[in-house]
């Protein structure tokens, strides 16, 4: 895939509500996080070519500038280093986001008689698979899997590890008291914990076992047992709390199963250290297709029919910071909205159609203002 045939250059007059967003100065923090991060470590280049080095005098100046900036002078530091594209969906659709929040939850640091579901660290048996060490035949999809044998062999699921495949091996981070809890803070990757003994603990994505994604809320409509229209997590929830009895049918229907690690609190204003390496900037950061995108690079996003983010229609510049397997396309994000239960009411009921906009580094494209 090109460049050319994915991103058609536009202006910055013909993106809707562009003038109109007065969280620029959120947007540009954002971004300037992710320079600071570049300054240590370079992120990867996306399959799309938007290539890192690009950002290079982006990232400088956005590092010199005082945080909080103006209004005005986040515009202008925009206008200035960057020329924004229309990115086109795949097979010429409008693009798609969804969205995500941080949970918070009470956690025990041992196992009682209340706290029993564990959430794990990493396994030590856990390999790491790419094009090097991968065996002729394995699931290309699979980039974790464990050795058996003196054989790679793909890792235990949702389902063995539910029935105590891992049990004895000292893995527990923490314990909750619900197993439905659980399974959403997996499907969010990272959750906020007030531990029982008066503590705070941070988790975040550490690995997974390399099985693919399956979103139960789009089996629970193909078996008639939730409108299509209506599949939100809130209806998820609902419809497991009164069918308990079918809890591990559907919760085993997503073979994926993640594992978690401890990261410092950070600033509590923000979210978790995500794929970017750098804490996610409530309404302000997005994950997209890793493969595709290069990190850090900013969004406009249009997506008039979501209006309840903060009572307007939703047109706002994000910042490529995150990553999700359920993430896939050119024109495809997940909306980072904050953290705790408002926001996860927020993100549950996001499923919208929605036009981006990629604003490419002006070393890039070769564009003039």
């Amino acid at each position: 895939m090109s460049l050319s045939k994915v991103f058609l250059l536009t202006r910055f007059e013909d993106m809707p509500g562009w003038t109109e967003d007065a969280g620029l100065p959120e947007a540009l923090l954002a971004f300037a996080r992710c320079g600071a991060h570049a300054e240590q470590r370079t992120y990867r280049t996306g399959g799309l070519g938007v290539a890192f080095d690009s950002f290079a005098a982006a990232y400088a100046e956005a590092r010199r500038l005082e945080h909080p900036v103006g209004l005005q002078t986040a515009q202008d530091f925009f206008l200035r280093h960057f020329s924004p594209f229309y990115v086109q969906a795949d097979a010429g659709e409008r693009g798609f986001v969804t969205a995500y929040y941080e949970p918070e939850a009470e956690a025990s640091p041992v196992r009682t008689e209340q706290f029993t579901v564990p959430l794990y660290r990493r396994p030590d048996d856990l390999i790491d698979i790419d094009d090097h060490n991968r065996p002729e035949g394995f699931d290309p999809y699979f980039a974790f899997a464990r050795r058996e044998g003196g054989t790679l062999r793909p890792y235990h699921d949702r389902q063995a590890i539910d029935s105590g495949a891992l049990e004895g091996e000292g893995l527990e981070l923490c314990w909750l008291t619900d197993r439905v809890d659980a399974f959403f803070i997996h499907v969010q990757g990272a959750a906020r914990f007030t531990m029982t003994d008066g503590s705070r603990m941070r988790l975040t994505y550490a690995a997974k076992t390399g099985h693919r994604f399956t979103g139960i809320g789009r089996y629970l409509a193909d078996m008639g047992e939730i409108p299509p229209e209506g599949v939100t997590m809130q209806s998820i929830r609902a419809w497991l709390a009164a069918n308990p009895h079918r809890q591990d049918e559907i919760l085993w229907k997503d073979r994926s199963y993640i594992f978690f690690r401890e990261t410092p609190l950070g600033d509590p204003e923000l979210g978790p250290i995500a794929a970017a390496k750098v804490q996610l900037q409530p309404g302000r950061s997005i994950a997209v297709d890793r493969l595709l995108h290069t990190f850090g690079t900013p969004f406009f996003i249009h997506a008039p029919e979501i209006q309840h983010v903060d009572g307007r229609p939703f047109s706002r510049l994000m910042i490529a910071q995150d990553t999700g397997s359920a993430i896939t396309g050119s024109a495809r994000a997940d909306l980072f909205i904050g953290t705790g239960a408002q926001a996860g009411e927020i993100a549950g009921t996001i499923r919208h159609s929605a036009d981006f906009y990629a604003l490419l580094p002006r070393s890039l494209v070769g564009a003039e203002p």
